[in-house]
């Protein structure tokens, strides 16, 4: 496990990923809140200093639900301890939550958190022209 957790932790807060985002600049990923809250002040990404973006860096993530699924697959209870936290979070402030889809759920939805679309994305296509990393894991 020791040799997985900086693949799995956050350089910002040093804890695993939650709501693991990825800059598609350099591909490093962050905590969603972590680097949103980076990026009040910053435009470059805190591992390589490449510039995200010259005046919206926020345009330039994305939300990785597969690192996420890793995550939660690698550390018992990490999930469960997660969706325990924000159901209280919601009922301590009499708040309805807003579900967010689970990684078999079609691709949708807005980086930042903002609520799902209801566009039917199964028949859209995601690529990008500029490819140039391909990732894959392998468990020993």
């Amino acid at each position: 496990m020791k040799e997985l957790n900086e693949h799995i932790v956050c350089c910002l807060c040093a804890g695993y990923f939650i709501d693991a985002t990825t800059i598609t600049e350099c591909l490093h990923t962050f905590c969603k809140s972590c680097i949103v809250k980076y990026l009040q002040t910053s435009k470059y990404c805190p591992m390589c200093n490449t510039k995200i973006h010259e005046t919206q860096p926020l345009l330039n993530l994305k939300l990785d639900r597969v690192m996420q699924d890793i995550v939660y697959k690698l550390v018992p209870g990490l999930q469960e301890s997660e969706e325990k936290r924000i159901r209280e979070f919601y009922q301590s402030r009499g708040l309805d939550r807003v579900t967010q889809p689970s990684s078999e759920d079609p691709v949708g939805g807005d980086p930042m958190g903002l609520p799902y679309s209801t566009f039917d994305h199964s028949r859209a296509h995601y690529f990008r022209y500029d490819e140039h990393v391909s990732l894959c894991l392998e468990r020993q």
